[in-house]
Order: structure tokens, then C-alpha cells, then sequence
């Protein structure tokens, strides 16, 4: 893909997070299921994820650029990585508009990032403790607009259970 392609996923997964941010799930309704880990979560968590992970993996995309020669630069956590978890647990009471104003600030800073990858970045490979040897457009799609489609999703899961 190219910063093109992924700044239009991003304007329309952040058009989906506002809505979703005004949206009102019912109480105690769970995602389904994780494939990996079978965890399920409630909305406050999936927000609290939101709003952890995007500097996170811009962080660990810009590490892999900067310090990619010819070799795969070690990066990432895995889930159960303890900042992460500890994020979780500790924001997935705060308010959803508190939650959704700093992703609405984190995904601004994602475009920012997008916009200023040059095309030979787009070459470097990185190293993930889980996945192996990935490539930027890779990572970008799996940790970043994917990662930030794939929570939409769980969001609307849960709108549409509050019916």
C-alpha cells in the first residue's frame, strides 16, 4: 500500500470512531471473542486500548525506519506485554469522550506520521517477538489503521448489542 491508501482507511475509520464515541453500548456487553486469546472485552477496555496503542506502534514503526540497515530491527510487545495490560485495566473506566479526545489526537498524529514516510522507508523490514520478519506497509496495516479498524469493529459489536 502506499501513505495514500492508508490515509483513506484512517479518514474513514476515524469518521467511525466519532460516531462510535457518541455511540451508547449496552451495559455489560462483552466482544467476542479474541482468536489468540480468547479474551473478551467491555467497551471501556477497547477504548482504553485505543487510546494506548497508536503513539505505541508509531514509536516502534519510526524505531524500525530509523534503524533499519539491511536487517530486520527488533520491535513490539506481544498482548501480554505489562504497559499494555496495565493501560487497560487502569483507563477503561475514564469517560469515553475522554478516551475517544486522545484518540482523536493520536490518529492526527498518525496522519502526521503517514505523510512523512518517504518512499525508500517503505523497504524496511522489522522483527516482531511474534509474527517474524515484517515489512513497514505490514506493520502499519497490523498494528496501526488495521489494529484501529479491527477495534471499530468490536465497537460496533457492542453498539449493536446495546440495540
Amino acid at each position: 500500500m502506499s501513505s495514500v491508501g492508508f490515509m483513506q482507511r484512517l479518514d474513514a475509520v476515524e469518521e467511525r470512531l466519532a460516531g462510535l464515541a457518541a455511540s451508547r453500548p449496552k451495559q455489560g456487553a462483552l466482544t467476542s471473542a479474541d482468536p489468540g486469546s480468547g479474551e473478551r472485552w467491555d467497551t471501556g477496555q477497547v477504548w482504553a486500548h485505543l487510546a494506548e496503542f497508536v503513539p505505541y506502534w508509531i514509536g516502534q514503526a519510526q524505531l524500525v525506519i530509523t534503524a533499519y540497515d539491511d536487517e530486520p530491527v527488533p520491535f513490539g510487545r506481544t498482548k501480554t506485554d505489562s504497559a499494555r495490560v496495565g493501560a487497560i485495566a487502569r483507563d477503561r473506566t475514564q469517560p469515553q469522550a475522554v478516551l475517544w479526545a486522545d484518540v482523536h489526537t493520536d490518529i492526527e498524529g498518525l496522519r502526521q506520521f503517514l505523510m512523512g514516510i518517504d518512499a525508500e522507508a517503505w523497504r524496511v523490514r522489522g522483527l516482531h517477538p511474534a509474527m517474524g520478519v515484517m515489512d513497514l506497509d505490514r506493520i502499519i496495516d497490523e498494528f496501526l489503521v488495521g489494529h484501529l479498524e479491527q477495534h471499530a469493529d468490536q465497537l460496533d459489536e457492542l453498539t449493536r448489542a446495546g440495540g
